[in-house]
């Protein structure tokens, strides 16, 4: 099996609207998407965690679990603020609805691995340091809503 990189591979979009109930996006859409991949210095979240249920008994001592509901870990894009311009910060302003739309293994048409998050943004704020590095902005994301997981990316006009 063929390793990667997802540096280089893998794309990070945001739309601000998908028809589909279901979240799979039109080739359309995808294509109208914003793509930030390049200004991204790091992703946080962006998962399914389950809410385990311990189910101890008088019988042992071990505490057994069962599967509980699921929810979206905290989620969060880090991005390269721009010096010149204020297009993350209007474009992904607090309140912001959209679909984070993450192309794992490419956005290449056929490809597998599509991942879809509806998602309200909940906040989006300068990370202010003193440390030499370049300035970022963090956006935090609310998943609103069950995504849709390794979807294959559209294809069609």
């Amino acid at each position: 099996m063929p390793r990667f990189n997802r540096k280089g591979t893998t794309k990070i979009l945001f739309a601000d609207t998908i028809a589909s109930t279901t979240y799979l996006p039109t080739a359309a859409e995808l294509a109208g998407a914003t793509d930030y991949t390049k200004q991204i210095a790091a992703v946080e979240g962006f998962s399914i965690e389950n809410q385990e249920i311990e189910t101890p008994d008088m019988d042992s001592t071990f505490v057994a679990k069962i599967p509980g509901d699921d929810q979206a870990a905290d989620s969060s894009l880090t991005f390269y603020e721009d010096d010149t311009t204020d297009t993350i910060e209007t474009d992904l302003a607090k309140g912001t609805i959209g679909f984070v739309i993450i192309c794992r293994k490419g956005k290449t048409a056929a490809a597998k691995g599509m991942d879809v998050y509806p998602v309200r943004v909940a906040s989006n704020s300068a990370e202010i340091t003193a440390d030499n590095e370049a300035a970022k902005l963090m956006v935090k994301f609310s998943i609103i809503d069950r995504p849709l997981l390794n979807a294959t990316v559209p294809t069609g006009p």
